[in-house]
Order: C-alpha cells, then structure tokens, then sequence
C-alpha cells in the first residue's frame, strides 16, 4: 500500500450505529370476521399493506427516532368482504456518528428500517395467527425504492403547487 491509499483511509467517517431501543407504539387489529359473526369456511385472504416511515432527531446529541408503519388490510378474495385490519406502529431508537448531514435523511429512511423490519414482519405473523387467520408473513419491503417513490412524490407536488409565470 502506499501513503496516499492510507491518508484516504483515514479521511473517511467511520460510520457508526447502535439500536438503543425498539418497541410497539401502537397496534390495533380489527377482526371484522368475528365481530360480524361471518362463517370463515370460504375465506381466502387477500392482503393490502401500505406503509410509512417517520424519523426524528432526539434531544440527546447523535440519537434519532424511526417509526415503521404498516396498515394492512385482509379481504376475501372471491366476495371482498373485509376480513380484518392490521395496523402497527413500530419504532426504534438508533445512536448514529458519522454519516455526513446530506446522506443522513435516507440513512435514517432506509437503513433503519430494514433493521427493524424483521421485528414488525414476526408481529404481525403472530397477530394475524393469534387473530384466528393464516399467519401473515410479510414479504420483504424495498426500502430504498420505498424513499425514491416518495422522493419522486414530493418532487411532483412542488411542481404542480408552484404557481406558473407567463
């Protein structure tokens, strides 16, 4: 190696994060099925999930918020009748060092919640099982085509919200 490969070395931040806390800051399941007293025989479910990000600088220095929103909602497929709504907000404290303030925004969007991803996918299994249906197991969500939507998003509302000069 010689001196120039070390010195760039050196440069670059080390990047360093910690999941300090993770928990269920709220959750709801509606079983539409068992509320209306519906025969379950002919059920088969078919899922609708959205979901949500949210992120948060904390008041001590270098520790974000990040919550994971997922909202699914499971019909009958062949009479799409409502078969329950899931909803589950779920958040982690993250302690984050050396990521620059550009890159910081998609860090805590993207990364963060791919952390956290497999506590809400084990939630909602056992919700949806302990609810009385097929366990639900979500598939993996792309969150980095996830950020670039909603980047994308954004960036056509300013377009259309800026008032046109002729």
């Amino acid at each position: 190696m010689t001196d120039e490969s070390n010195g760039a070395a050196t440069q670059a931040p080390q990047v360093k994060m910690s999941v300090l806390a993770q928990y269920v800051r709220d959750m709801s399941f509606e079983n539409i099925v068992a509320q209306k007293g519906l025969q379950t025989a002919d059920i088969t479910p078919e899922m609708q999930v959205q979901v949500s990000l949210d992120a948060r600088k904390r008041q001590v220095e270098h520790q974000y918020e990040v919550i994971t929103k997922f909202r699914i909602t499971a019909t009958n497929k062949s009479t799409e009748t409502p078969l329950y709504l899931l909803e589950v907000d779920y958040g982690g404290v993250f302690h984050i060092e050396g990521v620059p303030e550009e890159q910081l925004h998609p860090f805590l969007m993207i990364e963060c919640p791919r952390l956290l991803f497999p506590f809400v996918r084990r939630i909602v299994s056992d919700v949806s099982r302990d609810g009385g249906f097929p366990p639900l197991n979500l598939e993996t969500v792309d969150f980095l085509a996830l950020y670039r939507a909603e980047l994308a998003r954004r960036a056509e509302a300013q377009k259309t919200a800026e008032p046109r000069v002729s």
